[in-house]
């Protein structure tokens, strides 16, 4: 059922819009008593699902009992994140979710159905993950808030994978993780229906259906200034919702071009933009506007890792972003790889596969660090002095010297391919 709907290609909603739009779709919700919120963490500091979150504390007050960030296997957030992105909530409120830790395994999907959306390409069991928070809390209300966008694993981010991957553990994230590399991203970005998509639904109608879990979901776009604006809000507690929102999220966020493009410069805002976990975002939602032999460069003031994630951080310094054929035979070889198969997917994700070269320019990693992991290396201070993103204008900028590069000021927003790769 859908609670509150709100949006098109040309809407502008406001904080005023909203807290409306929030507090219409609480109040038709009733009483609610013990109740938790998933918000997304600062790396999807853009959703407003911190300000959606405050919103929501300021309605139900001391009934809001937990607010648990779907971190995944990001890094918890500081005190200052929080404060940052969730103003006026009390920190006493929030929970660390650890990926490792504190999860409960809730059902397992037999390898039949795994092997029947992957057309045979994977044929393991996936169990199906979620903190124990979520599961056994005994909260009247899951409040699942997040924006949905396109996505490199579930093809459209959020809904129930805000859920089995934001608050999962080490083999339901891997695993997913998996079938959508081999699946192959380009088949699955940009679409609501995908095997990951799949198996997370199996999950919600066998393992969940019971828990009163409603989905807050925005959809962020640009408005001809190129300012970030929200141009949906849509609430409800099954899959129309995020129907709905995935809809929108298409005729906002996915940029078709009419060819490819030689030259992409991408800004990563180092306070979203840690590592190359984060990062490569840049990589995996340019990939298919990108030209054969063409060159991808990456403003990265913040990055100082490559993983968030200790262990996948040294996965990846130790295999790096060596294409498909490279990963798989390191799978084979390598038992370590086939027990973190999200950190083997990623690899997969943030390769070009050959195809065109990419430049890390990073504000803390040396140049050593991002060449063994199979990136070009430019230094940052230098690079910045023909690429400055204040100067610079979103999409296509002719430089001084007559180049003609396509600017991104913040990769996570968008999709972007040529009419050439669609067809």
């Amino acid at each position: 059922m859908i609670y509150y709907k709100l949006g098109s290609e040309n809407t502008v909603l406001d904080s005023k819009d909203l807290a409306s739009g929030i507090f219409s779709a609480l109040e038709k919700l009733g009483v609610r008593k013990k109740v938790i919120v998933v918000p997304p963490d600062c790396t999807r500091f853009h959703s407003r699902g911190g300000e959606l979150t405050s919103y929501i504390y300021r309605y139900y007050k001391n009934n809001l009992k937990d607010i648990l960030p779907a971190l995944g296997t990001h890094s918890p957030m500081t005190d200052n994140q929080i404060g940052e992105m969730f103003k006026e909530v009390p920190k006493s409120l929030f929970r660390v979710h650890n990926w490792r830790k504190d999860v409960v395994t809730v059902g397992t999907i037999p390898g039949v159905f795994v092997s029947d959306i992957t057309a045979g390409a994977l044929n393991y069991s996936w169990p199906a993950q979620l903190n124990r928070l979520i599961f056994n809390g005994g909260h009247d209300l899951i409040l699942s808030v997040g924006q949905v966008v396109p996505h490199e694993v579930i093809g459209m981010a959020n809904y129930n994978k805000n859920l089995f991957i934001g608050t999962g553990g080490p083999e339901g994230i891997n695993k997913s993780h998996f079938i959508g590399a081999v699946y192959g991203m380009e088949r699955i970005m940009g679409k609501a229906d995908n095997p990951v998509r799949s198996l997370l639904n199996y999950a919600s109608a066998n393992f969940t259906s019971h828990l009163p879990i409603v989905y807050v979901h925005t959809v962020i776009g640009r408005d001809k200034g190129g300012k970030l604006v929200v141009r949906g809000l849509f609430i409800g507690d099954d899959e129309e919702v995020f129907r709905v929102a995935a809809d929108l999220s298409l005729k906002v966020n996915f940029n078709v071009l009419e060819k490819p493009l030689k030259k992409i410069v991408a800004y990563l805002d180092p306070s979203e933009y840690k590592s190359t976990w984060l990062g490569n975002k840049s990589i995996y939602r340019t990939r298919m506007a990108m030209a054969d032999n063409g060159e991808l460069i990456v403003l990265a003031p913040g990055l100082k890792e490559f993983g968030e994630d200790k262990e996948i951080d040294r996965l990846i310094r130790k295999y790096g972003y060596r294409g498909t054929p490279a990963t798989l035979q390191s799978l084979n070889e390598n038992e370590e790889l086939n027990y973190n198969l999200s950190a083997a997917a990623h690899l997969i994700h943030g390769s070009s596969e050959g195809r065109f070269s990419i430049t890390y320019c990073p504000g803390h990693l040396t140049r050593k660090e991002i060449e063994s992991v199979n990136f070009k290396y430019h230094d940052l201070n230098d690079i910045l002095k023909k690429f400055d993103p204040k100067k610079l204008e979103e999409g296509l900028n002719t430089m001084d010297d007559g180049e003609e590069v396509y600017f991104i000021s913040n990769p996570a927003v968008g999709l972007w391919t040529s009419k050439q790769r669609l067809a």
